[in-house]
Parts: C-alpha cells; structure tokens; sequence
C-alpha cells in the first residue's frame, strides 16, 4: 500500500489513465475519508485523524476545489462577488483590487471591477477563482482538476496557489502541469501504483514545455482578435511556398 505526506506549499500531480481513480483519490480528499469510501483510503491532518466537524462542518471545509468547467449563475459584479466573499471569510475589503490584479496576470483577456459574472468567459472565470481562492479563501487544500483547457498561463497559477502556503493537488493529464509539480501520484486499477520524484531534467523540460505554450496562448489571443500571425514560434521553422492535395 502506498502512502504519501504531502505539506504546506507543496504542487503535487495525480497522473494516469483514463478510469484509473484519479477523480476517486481527489474525492477522498475532499470527503477526508477515514476507511468508509469505496477505496479504504484513509486521509490524516497533521498525520492525526481529522475531527467529525471539519468533514461534516462546511464553514470548516478545509479543501476548495478548481474545476475546467467553472462557470458563474450569480447575477453580480466581480468587485460585489469578491468583496461579499471577502466580508464572509472575514478578510480586507481592499483585498478586491489585488485578486483582480492576479488574475489578470494570468489572463489574457482583461478582468474589470464592474464586469457582470455571468459574461466572463472560461479563462477569466478561472483566472478570478485562482486568484480568489488564493488571496481570500481560508482552505488550506486546493484541488485543481484537468483546468489545462482553461486558457489561463499554467504555470503563474500554480505559483500564485502554493506562494500563499496552500497544498495543491493537480489532477492532469498535461505535461507542463505534471513536469511542474514537486511530485507525481501515478494512478493505476483506483490505487497509487507509484510517487515519483520529478527530476531537474523533468523540470528544464517543464519551463521549455511552459514557454511554448505561453507563446501558443498568444497565438490564440491575436487569432480571436482578428488579428495575423507573422512569425512562427518555432526557430528554423520550415517556409510553406505552396499546398497541394493529390488523391
């Protein structure tokens, strides 16, 4: 059986195939199973067994979750939804122009104070919940789950998430988010198979990996402005004359 301890500012992956228990480790994580899930997994704080309230108490959930399908219903203002969800968690007001600053630094479409929630697109709506659950939500544990289609920068997110002392559990199947992670859990048949430690060459590979992919969200950004393209982000890239299709 294998066992993990995982502490405060760690990044760590959760690998695998398709249907190997990825989504069942994180849940157990979530519920703070104690032997009474499917898996039999047990999770410890503080390597003691968590009290009832805080698996059953949602003001003391210890765990917020980032999701690649996170869309908002609230018909509000982005500076009403953080300065409400800062009142609750008994944080600064002030704090609203610093979430809204972070998340433009991992976007690239701009977040403004007076936007309605509910016309954010994907990427800004995930970029606001990063730099929220960074800045203001009190939860000690962030699941972040298959959030590479978000079209935020990879990356900045997860540095901004484990900078303010939070455990991240990446659950990817993108190599610029598992290369970037501290350590990998390699799912397999709903167990850990194995933990591997990711090596200095895996994380060179993982800022080369990175700094392409910010070029490509740049590529994407001036494609949905409308704008052309007039370089390749490849050196030596090879000149396209003419194409033809001959059946």
């Amino acid at each position: 059986m294998n066992k993990i301890e995982i502490n405060k500012g760690e990044i760590i992956g959760i690998v695998g195939l398709t249907g190997s228990g990825k989504s069942c480790l994180i849940e157990d994580i979530e519920q703070m199973a104690q032997q009474d899930t499917p898996s039999g997994r047990k999770i410890l704080l503080n390597r003691t067994e968590p009290d009832e309230e805080i698996r059953t108490n949602p003001k003391k959930k210890l765990v917020a979750q980032l999701s690649q399908n996170m869309n908002f219903l609230a018909n509000m203002s982005v500076e009403d939804f953080l300065r409400l969800h800062a009142k609750c968690r008994g944080k600064n007001i002030n704090l609203v122009d610093e979430v809204i600053r972070k998340a433009n630094t991992l976007t690239g479409e701009p977040i403004k104070k007076d936007n309605n929630l509910t016309i954010l697109s994907g990427g800004q709506s995930r970029a606001l919940m990063v730099a929220d659950v960074a800045l203001i939500s009190n939860s000690p544990i962030v699941l972040v789950d298959e959030i590479e289609n978000a079209g935020i920068k990879k990356h900045e997110a997860l540095k901004l998430l484990s900078g303010n002392g939070k455990i991240i559990l990446v659950v990817t199947h993108d190599p610029v988010l598992a290369l970037a992670t501290a350590k990998r859990i390699v799912m397999k048949d709903g167990g850990m198979q194995k933990i591997i430690e990711t090596t200095e060459l895996e994380k060179i590979i993982s800022n080369q990996l990175s700094d392409i992919d910010a070029k490509l969200m740049d590529i994407r950004e001036k494609v949905r402005f409308g704008e052309e393209i007039s370089e390749s982000i490849f050196v030596n890239a090879p000149q396209v004359q003419s194409l033809a299709y001959i059946n």
